[in-house]
């Protein structure tokens, strides 16, 4: 089949690699143009592009497609069978999506209508979901609208966090849309009425507010390392919290959140056992700025944290 391939993350990789190797042909890899990283900021290509470029594959970086009739006509020129689209980051317009002849198939990391929009992943582990998957959808000019054609669901456990639920979709991905190219199941409507989003990250996402209880913290520390990252101030600067647990009773077997005069945030012992609204966290792994990732104890041994310590919210 002469396809695209429409992607920019790491998460697009598998799917891009299962395709060439399913014997598809690749007319054309869509990504987004590279983008400054690093402390030199210098160009870097997307993971897809450098993938795409190992296989051999050509590339096309437009800045934008929406008004670019330009890049609209080269599109159709490519006369495809399908395009896939996998975390692409641009917005295909009306004329892109009929195209194709069997059109436009979205690898969306969500159970949809549960979490459509850009951080599909992150909202299921904040909302303390007890499974994720991918949908395979054929896209349409709304939000992650379109007819589902196939699902496949992966558990999330207590303690997976961002990265491990990341790799899990992706290769569940890439093996769901080799097969709904190969066998084109029947699309089934979404429902609209039980649709969800998850607006894309900021900064802002990833602050800790020790008023809310341990295990809401503990689900914004997996769900927000490693980007934005879970911070919280200390000493007035603003460290990373990468890994966590959270907890009902302190040994003594009292309840954490009935301790007198505990203010959130505070440090109830010298483990870095932080005071929440309800229960504790502990912390488990923390970074300072610009210094590798540390367990706790190695942490301490560096900079102790006392009893009484208050770690305060970052202002953004």
């Amino acid at each position: 089949m002469r396809i695209a391939f429409m992607g920019t993350p790491e998460f697009a990789v598998p799917a891009l690699r299962a395709l060439h190797a399913a014997g598809h042909e690749v007319a054309a890899v869509y990504t987004q143009q590279p983008r400054p990283a690093g402390r030199g900021q210098a160009l870097r290509a997307s993971p897809v592009q450098r993938e795409a470029e190992r296989l051999g594959l050509p590339v096309r970086t437009p800045a934008r497609l929406k008004r670019d009739e330009a890049a609209q006509q080269a599109f159709a020129a490519l006369a495809l069978d399908a395009a896939v689209v996998a975390a692409y980051g641009l917005i295909l317009p009306a004329a892109m999506l009929a195209a194709p002849a069997r059109g436009c198939l979205n690898v969306h990391a969500s159970l949809l209508p549960r979490w459509r929009g850009a951080a599909p992943i992150q909202a299921a582990i904040l909302a303390g979901d007890g499974e994720t998957g991918i949908t395979i959808m054929q896209m349409e000019q709304g939000l992650d609208t379109g007819p589902m054609l196939d699902r496949g669901t992966v558990p999330i456990g207590p303690g997976d966090g961002f990265a491990i639920l990341h790799d899990r979709l992706a290769e569940l991905g890439s093996r769901m849309i080799v097969d709904a190219l190969a066998c084109p199941p029947s699309p089934v409507a979404q429902d609209d009425a039980l649709a969800t989003y998850a607006p894309r990250l900021t900064r802002a996402d990833g602050r800790l507010d020790w008023r809310q209880d341990a295990w809401a913290l503990d689900r914004r520390v997996r769900a927000m390392t490693p980007w934005p990252g879970a911070v919280a101030l200390l000493d007035d600067t603003a460290i990373k919290i990468v890994a966590s647990t959270p907890l009902q009773r302190p040994d003594d077997g009292t309840t954490f959140g009935t301790l007198p005069g505990t203010i959130p945030g505070t440090a109830l012992d010298d483990r870095l056992t932080i005071a929440c609204g309800r229960g504790a966290l502990r912390i488990d792994r923390l970074q300072w700025p610009g210094r590798a990732v540390l367990d706790a104890d190695a942490f301490l041994r560096g900079r102790p944290v006392p009893p009484g310590t208050v770690l305060n919210v970052v202002q953004v």
